[in-house]
């Protein structure tokens, strides 16, 4: 993947890319700090976050909101599709549910990079409780914007 990185970028290793991006954006997503997300790992087309499912996470049958759930995806493949260091957005999400989290659970959102053409990507994401249970599954398309980096390095 190094024909998506940027020529002062290129020379670095791809994991230290990935851990500076990672704290870079990090420090100003209040919206995954306020939902308590801990990022786990990083790497070239992958991230790891995991959150535990509060009582206000809870929706109206006392599981935990789909959105939310998908939220935890969302910022998983954010923080892999943004690992090269260039700007990319999504442009599309499909999300599956497949089982309910409860109060305490532990959920783990794994995405992982599936391919990478010019400045459209695609990734698949899956949301695991404690447990090893799938909750939910994922696919994102991304869009890199040209020529803007996520940190300066």
């Amino acid at each position: 993947m190094a024909e998506h990185q940027h020529a002062a970028t290129k020379d670095m290793d791809p994991h230290a890319i990935a851990e500076a991006v990672r704290h870079g954006m990090f420090k100003d997503d209040a919206a995954s700090k306020a939902m308590g997300m801990q990022i786990e790992a990083v790497g070239p087309g992958f991230a790891r976050i995991s959150i535990i499912v509060r009582p206000d996470m809870l929706n109206g049958f006392r599981i935990c909101h789909g959105g939310l759930i998908t939220t935890l995806a969302d910022s998983a493949f954010a923080f892999g599709c943004n690992s090269y260091n260039e700007m990319t957005v999504a442009s599309g999400i499909v999300v599956d549910f497949l089982a309910p989290a409860h109060e305490g659970d532990r959920l783990t959102a794994e995405c992982h990079e599936v391919a990478l053409t010019g400045r459209t990507g695609v990734y698949d994401i899956k949301v695991t409780d404690q447990g090893g249970k799938t909750v939910v599954v994922m696919r994102g398309r991304s869009h890199t914007i040209k020529g803007k980096q996520v940190v300066q390095l």
